[in-house]
C-alpha cells in the first residue's frame, strides 16, 4: 500500500511561521548568520517540515534569510558596505517619492495617514512590536503611494523589506520611537503645506538613526563580514 502524502502546507499556517520567524531575526532574538536548521525550526514554532520549508523560501525572497548549497539557511548579515550602498538607494527613492507628492496634500490623504499615525501611537502605549512594526510600514506605504508612481513605490517597498532587519531594533527603542513619532507628526504637517524639499528632507532624515545604529552595532560586535556571508551560528 501506497504511503499518503503529506498534504500541501495551508497559505495561513506558512505566513504564519513566516511572521514568526520574522520577528525572531528583526527584533533581535535570532543573530545576524545564525544558522536555521528545519528541525530546530519545527520545535521552535511547533510546525511541521512542509510548513518550515515553505517558511524558508518566503523568508528568502523577503532577503531576511539567505539559504547556501551545502550550508543550508542562515539569517542574514551585512557587511557596513553593503549596508550604506542600500540605504544610498533607499533614500533616493524616499526623496523621488515625496517631491512626487502634490502640496498641500488632499485632506483624504492627511486623514488616511492621521488614522494610521493613531493607530500607531496605539500599538507603541501597548509596546507591542509586531503590531508597532505593521503600523509604521503601513504609513509610510500610505506616503509613498500619494506619489502616484506603483513602479517607484513597489521598488521601495523591497529595499524597506531589505532594511528590515537594520531599522526594526528602534521601533523597540522608547526613544526611537518617540523620535519616529514625532517626525511623522511633522510628515503631517508639512503634507498640509507647500515646501516638498522640506518634506522629501525629512523623509530621509526620518531613516538615518536606524542606519546609524545597525553600523554601530556592526563595528562593535565586528560583524563586518562580506554581504550575506554566514557566520556559522546556530541557535538553541
Amino acid at each position: 500500500m501506497r504511503p499518503v502524502p503529506d498534504p500541501a502546507p495551508r497559505r495561513e499556517g506558512i505566513e504564519d511561521v513566516v511572521a514568526r520567524l520574522e520577528e525572531d531575526i528583526i527584533f533581535g532574538r535570532l543573530a545576524p548568520g545564525a544558522r536555521l536548521t528545519e528541525d530546530t525550526l519545527m520545535a521552535r514554532y511547533g510546525a511541521s517540515r512542509h510548513f518550515i520549508r515553505q517558511a524558508l523560501v518566503a523568508a528568502e525572497r523577503r532577503g531576511i534569510v539567505q539559504r547556501e548549497r551545502n550550508v543550508g539557511a542562515t539569517v542574514r548579515s551585512y557587511s557596513a558596505e553593503a549596508v550604506r550602498q542600500i540605504y544610498d538607494v533607499r533614500e533616493m527613492l524616499t526623496r523621488q517619492a515625496a517631491l512626487m507628492i502634490a502640496l498641500p496634500a488632499p485632506q483624504a490623504l492627511i486623514d488616511t495617514l492621521a488614522a494610521r499615525q493613531a493607530h500607531y501611537r496605539l500599538q507603541v502605549e501597548r509596546c507591542d512590536l509586531r503590531g508597532i512594526h505593521d503600523a509604521n510600514d503601513a504609513f509610510h506605504i500610505a506616503l509613498f503611494e500619494a506619489c502616484g508612481n506603483p513602479y517607484l513605490v513597489r521598488t521601495l517597498r523591497e529595499y524597506m523589506g531589505l532594511t528590515l532587519p537594520m531599522r526594526a531594533k528602534n521601533l523597540a527603542d522608547p526613544e526611537g520611537l518617540r523620535l519616529s513619532l514625532a517626525q511623522h507628526d511633522m510628515m503631517l504637517a508639512l503634507l498640509r503645506a507647500r515646501d516638498r524639499w522640506a518634506l522629501a528632507q525629512l523623509c530621509v532624515e526620518h531613516m538615518q538613526s536606524s542606519k546609524a545604529d545597525y553600523l554601530a552595532r556592526i563595528e562593535a560586535t565586528g560583524e563586518a563580514a562580506a554581504d550575506g556571508a554566514p557566520r556559522r551560528r546556530r541557535f538553541g
